[in-house]
């Protein structure tokens, strides 16, 4: 036979019967199935599935998820711990947690390593944190590692509120004792140096910090850690605008002088320490903006030896108010 008669099972048969083996199938599957069904009523399609949700309560938040306000579980830690990030901060380290307690800085949590050397900071912090009935959790350090983003925390950490910045008004009162002495940074973005310029202000008789909204170290953990806990008791107040804040604080009697190393005084021969002062210290690479720099009323330079270009924040923060406070005493 010629085509595919020598295949088995392809020998052609008469007659227009169903060919052997199809049963009729192909055929059926020509057949229409009915109209499509609406997407609603099919199970897995998206509409089907936001159909059978429940409707949320009036007055809810069309993104909100209504998991976020209660306890944080698995479903919501990840928006969960977006919010605890914006709105608190952990402070690490036995002084600067102590000295947190001793300041009644309003703290959520506790966090002790497990089998912690104890000491006496260690006591004090326990015996504070119970009598203000704070949560004392106790922690793997692992876990505490995380929660203080690595910093060294000694078996220690607090959960803080965010800080509450204090505002220029605040530095400019009549009830300070002793005569006004204000640091400002200008362009200090690194927040250690700031927690080191709060640390000096607090031993040398300062009664504030003014910081910059933008381009400014704020007083996060490290800030915290930095400071050994003087934070809880220098007010640190935010600007919008410095160069505005330092002509408000001009107003009210404040002589301003910005630190540079080529300035027109050096700081032995200053002879405005005993008058209510305001220190603007400038970034260790830039030093003062050009606008600050001009509202400045003296530039002060320290003395060094040629070898050393500059001094950071901190240090330089360290020896102008040694040399105010030793004039003032002086004086």
């Amino acid at each position: 036979m010629a085509g595919n008669s020598q295949r088995r099972g392809a020998v052609r048969k008469g007659g227009k019967g169903a060919s052997v083996g199809s049963g009729g199938q192909r055929r059926r599957g020509l057949e229409g199935k009915g109209p499509t069904p609406k997407a609603a009523d099919r199970e897995y399609h998206p509409a089907a599935k936001q159909a059978r949700r429940p409707a949320k309560p009036a007055g809810s938040s069309g993104g909100t998820s209504s998991r976020g306000a209660g306890p944080t579980t698995h479903s919501g830690t990840r928006s969960t711990t977006r919010r605890a990030k914006a709105s608190s901060e952990v402070v690490a380290g036995r002084n600067s947690v102590v000295e947190a307690l001793r300041a009644d800085v309003p703290a959520t949590t506790m966090y002790v390593a497990g089998r912690i050397d104890s000491d006496d900071r260690v006591r004090e912090a326990l015996k504070i944190a119970s009598e203000r009935g704070i949560p004392i959790l106790e922690t793997p350090r692992g876990e505490l590692d995380r929660l203080t983003d690595g910093s060294v925390h000694q078996g220690l950490a607090l959960q803080v509120p965010a800080y509450e910045y204090a505002t220029v008004a605040d530095l400019i009162d009549p009830q300070m004792p002793g005569i006004p002495l204000v640091v400002a940074l200008d362009g200090v973005t690194d927040p250690r140096n700031l927690g080191a310029v709060i640390r000096s202000v607090a031993a040398f008789g300062g009664h504030g910090v003014l910081v910059p909204e933008r381009r400014s170290a704020g007083l996060t953990a490290s800030a915290w850690k930095a400071s050994a806990g003087a934070a809880a008791r220098i007010p640190v107040a935010k600007a919008t605008n410095l160069t505005r804040a330092l002509e408000e604080l001009k107003k009210a009697g404040f002589f301003v002088l910005g630190l540079d190393m080529d300035g027109d005084v050096q700081l032995p021969g200053l002879a405005l320490a005993t008058e209510p002062v305001v220190i603007v210290i400038g970034s260790e690479g830039k030093g003062l903006s050009r606008l600050v720099s001009e509202t400045c009323d003296q530039i002060v330079s320290i003395p060094m030896s040629s070898t050393v270009e500059s001094l950071n924040a901190g240090v330089a923060a360290g020896v102008t108010l040694y040399e105010i406070a030793r004039q003032r005493a002086a004086g």
